[in-house]
């Protein structure tokens, strides 16, 4: 059942995202409903972690060019001489 619903959004982003709607070859209204769909399915599949590991959260400073799947293949290849 489809029902309508009114936000309040500034005018600029409106406008935006009725362009790249276009743009896409769909509605404003089909991309905000799949972007709530993502978000809920996003949530729903999210693991509650547990107090000592969020206090883990933030422990570690990492540069922000780190490329973590870079420094996991080297970290292979090291180990298992490749």
């Amino acid at each position: 059942m489809q029902t309508k619903l009114t936000l309040t959004i500034e005018q600029n982003i409106i406008n935006q995202a009725k362009g790249y709607a276009k743009s896409q070859g769909r509605s404003l209204s089909e991309l905000i409903e799949n972007y709530l769909k993502a978000v809920l399915e996003d949530n729903k599949n999210s693991i509650e972690l547990s107090p000592s590991i969020k206090k883990l959260k933030g422990a570690i400073k990492l540069p922000n060019n780190f490329d973590y799947k870079n420094e996991l293949t080297n970290s292979l290849s090291e180990k298992y001489g490749l």
